[in-house]
């Protein structure tokens, strides 16, 4: 059982920054990828990030490429979303999700643990 809370959500304007973390309770926690997913109202969940257990791999939707960076740090059980160049249609609920294995995906439907999220919220 891995449980996964996401933190560091809030208001910013159109520029600006945020660091999303999300930590983790279970001993499998670095054996397992980790994905930050988004969803805004009336929409799907969108893949943003994903990386490896080992933290030596990372892929990122096409939207966040080049503006967003996921890392983690097994020591601490936290993995992390830094976000630059914030849009406003950056603008969803961020989620966290986990699966066991060294394998990561962009479905969302391969993750098996997910957190209760945190708003993002970009102004024009």
């Amino acid at each position: 059982q891995v449980h996964l809370v996401e933190s560091g959500g809030g208001l910013v304007q159109a520029g600006g920054s945020l660091r999303l973390s999300c930590a983790a309770s279970g001993r499998i926690f670095s054996r397992g990828a980790m994905a930050w997913f988004r969803q805004a109202p009336g929409k799907e969940r969108e893949f943003v990030a994903t990386i490896s257990w080992t933290g030596a791999g990372t892929y990122y939707g096409d939207s966040v490429r080049g503006r967003f960076t996921i890392s983690r740090d097994n020591a601490k059980n936290t993995v992390y979303l830094q976000m630059n160049s914030l849009k406003p249609e950056d603008t969803a609920v961020y989620y966290c999700g986990y699966r066991s294995g060294s394998s990561y995906y962009t479905e969302p439907e391969r993750y098996d643990y997910w957190g209760q999220g945190t708003q993002v919220t970009v102004s024009s």
